[in-house]
């Protein structure tokens, strides 16, 4: 399927409903024809056995692709604490980039929100759910192209939106067009992974698109002159997770070594939230190149980090995401309690203080 869409507003929310489409690391795109709404996936392996105490066995190591953590851990003291080797931090997060990496095995933990889950079952890899973060905050925000005159999600009618079915930025565009009382079938979704959202945005191949942080920032800097602007909607992205094969927690020792990394992951966050001037020095001016006064007003906008004592609220979440995608024809219909490994449940939340735990 062509990126370049016709003026038949309603045949790409038609091909995008026959076809999924899953970008890989590569840049080509992987044609799912398998995941039409007839096919039935089968249920995600269990992992074997009761999940060990103790730190894994020595020679122990993982390949994780979480690069928020790797920058917090020397600054916050936690280094120390991480009982095996990472063998390689490979700086990859977009969804599509993930699953890819685990089907080549490649990857053997990472962090993403919670559609990505959705998708690898849809495509047959064996994943599972290790760890929760809940954002009940937007954190994502609709940019428009320059010179556009789109002034709220109400008048995405007719208009072309940048569309990654396997990133939270997917869902959120869903969520936000059954929120302003629009169908599918009322624009024209783009079939883009959320990498290319900002060329699109800039070369007007799209007309809005949802952009995070510091993306946004650094692109309303260059194009608000020329008529960019934010869109902000209350559409909320609630899931960030760790996730990791099945294939990877079924082997004792890396079981425990995802073990001994969730609490890290959790501490560092909230490291992050609590030392704002020294991880917005690491991460947002030192790494992400935008500027201290810009950097200082992202993190403003964050969620306090909190992690879920019980994950039933998480899943149903999570089940709502699986329905929403379903209906539009882009997933098997699914049932995603299976995609959590709840063995893992209440590790983080029981690591940090109890100001950063939610619990209703």
């Amino acid at each position: 399927m062509s990126r370049h869409l016709t003026d038949d507003r309603s045949a790409p929310t038609r091909a995008l409903a026959r076809r999924s489409f899953l970008a890989l690391a590569t840049g080509t795109v992987l044609s799912l024809a398998a995941c039409s709404s007839q096919v039935k996936t089968t249920a995600s392996a269990e992992p074997a056995g009761k999940l060990a105490s103790g730190d894994p066995p020595p020679g122990t190591k993982l390949t994780v692709a979480v690069r928020q953590t790797r920058l917090q851990l020397e600054p916050a003291g936690l280094k120390k604490d991480l009982a095996f080797t990472v063998s390689e931090w490979p700086n990859l997060s977009a969804g599509p980039d993930i699953i890819q990496g685990f089907r080549a095995e490649s990857i053997d933990l990472a962090s993403n929100a919670g559609i990505p889950p959705i998708q690898a079952k849809a495509i047959g890899v064996d994943t599972k759910i290790v760890a929760v973060q809940v954002r009940p905050r937007p954190i994502y925000t609709f940019a428009t192209a320059p010179g556009s005159d789109i002034a709220s999600a109400e008048d995405f009618r007719g208009k072309k939106i940048g569309f990654s079915q396997g990133q939270a930025q997917g869902v959120v565009v869903l969520r936000a067009l059954k929120a302003a009382g629009l169908k599918n079938s009322d624009v024209q979704l783009v079939a883009l992974p959320s990498t290319q959202f900002l060329t699109a945005l800039q070369s007007k191949q799209v007309d809005v698109a949802p952009l995070g942080e510091p993306a946004l920032t650094k692109y309303l800097d260059q194009y608000a002159k020329d008529g960019a602007a934010a869109i902000k909607t209350e559409v909320v992205d609630l899931l960030t997770i760790l996730w990791a094969p099945v294939e990877v927690l079924n082997d004792p020792a890396k079981a425990a070594a995802v073990r001994n990394f969730i609490p890290l992951w959790a501490k560092g966050l909230v490291w992050a939230w609590e030392h704002t001037d020294e991880w917005i020095d690491t991460y947002y001016v030192k790494d992400q190149g935008v500027s201290v006064a810009d950097g200082k007003r992202i993190v403003a906008s964050l969620n306090k980090p909190q992690f879920p004592v019980s994950w039933d609220k998480a899943i149903e979440w999570e089940q709502e995401t699986a329905d929403l995608m379903a209906e539009g024809g882009f997933v098997p219909k699914q049932d995603v309690a299976d995609l959590f490994d709840r063995r893992f449940e209440g590790l983080a939340a029981q690591s940090v203080p109890a100001e950063y735990r939610e619990t209703s």
